[in-house]
């Protein structure tokens, strides 16, 4: 697992979220929300990369709720 606090948007991310486990997706979405909050204070608007992974953990984590259901 990854020990790093934040994902930085030249930190590899994986290419296909379905075959990453719950927990690490969670450990992923909680580095890329601290990054976004990061870019937010710092830059005053997140970097594009950042928040096209944002937007794809939203997504599989929808895509996931509805397989549970």
């Amino acid at each position: 697992m990854n020990d790093k606090l934040h994902l930085t948007p030249e930190d590899k991310f994986p290419e296909d979220l379905s075959k990453v486990e719950d927990t690490e997706l969670q450990v992923l979405d909680s580095q890329v929300q601290r990054q976004l909050d990061y870019e937010y204070v710092v830059e005053g608007e997140p970097h594009p990369e950042t928040e096209f992974r944002h937007y794809d953990l939203d997504e599989e984590f929808s895509e996931r709720d509805k397989r549970g259901d």
